[in-house]
C-alpha cells in the first residue's frame, strides 16, 4: 500500500450481478437474471456487513448495473448519492481511472459498478499488495457479483495510481435460491 501522506481511502469495486440473455435484446438493455435479483441484494449486505457502505457511487448507465445498484443499495438505511455515467460502460482501465480521479475529495469510500474485463483489470493493476489469497483469487475469476475491497492514503482521488492500494478483501456474495 502507498506510504502516502492523506487519509484512507477505500474504492469498492462491484461487478454488476449475473445478467440475462433475451434474444433480440441490446447488450446495453439486458436486465437481470433471476440469480442476478437474488445476488445484488447479498451484495448490499455483504457491503454493510463489511463495513464498507461508500459515501457515493459511480455507476454504469448499463441496465444491469443500474438493477444490481437498486438491489444492493436497498439494503441499506440511506443509499448514498450515486452517478450514472456512460463511460464506465464497456470501460478499460484508463476509462475508470479518469472516473475515479474525478471523484471529491470528501469521499473516502467509493463504490464503483461496472463490467468485467475493465474492472477485474483494474483492481489488478491497482493492488500493489494484498492480504491472504486475494490478488490469486482475482486472477482466477471475478465473476458477476464479486466485490473487490482496496484501501489507500491519499489526499486526492487523483493520486490513486497502479500498484498503489491494497487488496483487503474479495467477497462474491449469493443470495439463496
Amino acid at each position: 500500500m502507498s506510504a502516502g501522506a492523506g487519509p484512507l481511502r477505500r474504492l469498492v469495486v462491484l461487478r454488476h450481478a449475473k445478467s440475462a440473455w433475451p434474444a433480440g435484446v441490446a447488450d446495453h438493455v439486458r436486465p437481470l437474471a433471476p440469480r442476478g435479483r437474488r445476488d445484488a441484494p447479498a451484495a448490499g449486505r455483504a457491503l454493510a456487513e463489511a463495513d464498507c457502505l461508500p459515501d457515493l457511487a459511480l455507476c454504469s448507465t448499463a441496465v444491469r448495473a443500474r438493477q444490481t445498484w437498486e438491489l444492493a443499495s436497498a439494503q441499506w438505511g440511506t443509499p448514498p448519492p450515486v452517478r450514472f455515467e456512460p463511460g464506465l460502460y464497456a470501460a478499460d482501465v484508463p476509462d475508470l481511472l479518469e472516473a475515479v480521479h474525478g471523484v471529491p475529495a470528501q469521499v473516502r469510500t467509493l463504490l464503483v459498478i461496472g463490467h468485467n474485463p475493465g474492472l477485474e483489470e483494474l483492481v489488478l493493476e491497482l493492488a500493489g499488495d494484498a492480504l491472504d489469497d486475494a490478488l490469486d483469487r482475482v486472477r482466477v475469476k471475478f465473476p458477476t457479483s464479486a466485490i473487490a475491497v482496496l484501501a489507500w492514503h491519499g489526499s486526492t482521488w487523483d493520486s490513486l495510481a497502479p500498484g498503489t492500494a491494497l487488496l483487503t478483501d474479495v467477497m462474491v456474495p449469493r443470495g439463496k435460491k
